[in-house]
């Protein structure tokens, strides 16, 4: 696993998945792609860090989003499914793909929330993963030596973070469609609309 927060997530699915059908608990797994909306501190504060004015990679790789209310949907069609027969025979301890069904470049979607919040698109800055990855395994390692003083864990330059961001990440949702009868309920650009909206609020509350 990349990291802790994935093997994690991963340790958990197994739990809940393996758990299904002992003493009549019924369970099923829903694995989100990257989740948008409301509440996200991190997106709105990304500008003024300027992190957004980098592209590390050739800046071509795909991603699949998700607006947080399809996430909400998703976990009520499970429910919905598990609670007759047929349903928690066909689903009960499996996992299912959720996400908007319009994946796009991914570095584009950064773009995008910046220009909902009001920025000029910046001049994009490529940067080699080559040259990045190297880099943050030395920033990994400083962690490790220096968090007993103090140091804070890094969020961004992470050996973790520099392969999510140069990797293409999507998925299919038709299992989860057949099954749970799941289809998105905001598009794409609606749920950019709605999380910007409150993008706005908590980028002012959060941001130096």
């Amino acid at each position: 696993f990349p990291d802790a927060y994935a093997q994690t997530k991963a340790e958990a699915e197994k739990l809940v998945m393996e758990n299904n059908g002992i003493r009549e608990l019924l369970t099923c797994c829903i694995r989100p792609a990257s989740i948008f909306g409301h509440g996200d501190i991190i997106m709105p504060t990304m500008d003024r860090y300027g992190r957004t004015q980098f592209i590390i990679g050739d800046g071509k790789n795909c991603d699949d989003f998700v607006y947080v209310e399809n996430v909400v949907h998703a976990h009520l069609c499970a429910e919905k499914t598990l609670s007759t027969e047929e349903g928690a025979e066909t689903s009960g301890g499996k996992a299912y793909f959720v996400t908007n069904m319009e994946p796009m470049n991914m570095w584009d979607f950064i773009y995008m929330v910046s220009e909902e919040l009001g920025y000029k698109r910046p001049v994009k800055i490529r940067i080699p993963a080559l040259v990045v990855m190297p880099v943050s395994y030395v920033i990994e390692w400083g962690y490790k030596v220096l968090r007993r003083y103090g140091m804070h864990q890094p969020q961004m330059l992470t050996p973790a973070r520099i392969k999510y961001v140069t990797l293409n990440r999507t998925f299919s949702c038709k299992k989860a469609i057949e099954e749970l009868g799941y289809k998105p309920i905001v598009t794409l650009m609606d749920g950019l609309k709605k999380a910007t909206e409150s993008y706005i609020l908590l980028r002012d509350k959060y941001s130096p």
